[in-house]
């Protein structure tokens, strides 16, 4: 999530545009106290609602946990991750590398 002053918007308006194209959450402030949130408008606040909508978005950026999400949505896990996975949203963040150097490390030291 980024935040943008009022201040910087009437400077620079594009900072807006910009973040916005990005599909970032973009947190607007008046003296440094939030005032409004702005967000790209995509078809899943149109078929999920805004609420849902925000609520994936925050997952997908790493803000509220797998957990968080299915309490959030009153939804049991397994269903949070068939309609993440239908998305085309990775449930599973995972590195292979850790595995891959742990098999390594394993095999070095027989």
């Amino acid at each position: 999530m980024q935040t943008i002053g009022i201040k910087e918007l009437q400077t620079n308006p594009s900072v807006l545009t910009k973040s916005l194209e990005k599909n970032d959450l973009i947190l607007i402030t008046k003296r440094s106290k939030p005032i409004g949130l702005a967000l790209s408008f995509d078809e899943n606040i149109i078929s999920l609602g805004l609420k849902k909508a925000l609520l994936i978005d925050a997952y997908k950026h790493g803000l509220i946990s797998l957990g968080q999400l299915s309490s959030e949505l009153d939804m049991k896990k397994d269903e949070v991750m068939k309609l993440l996975s239908n998305m085309g949203i990775s449930v599973i963040d995972y590195d292979f590398s850790d595995d891959l150097e742990f098999v390594k490390d394993f095999n070095d030291s027989k």
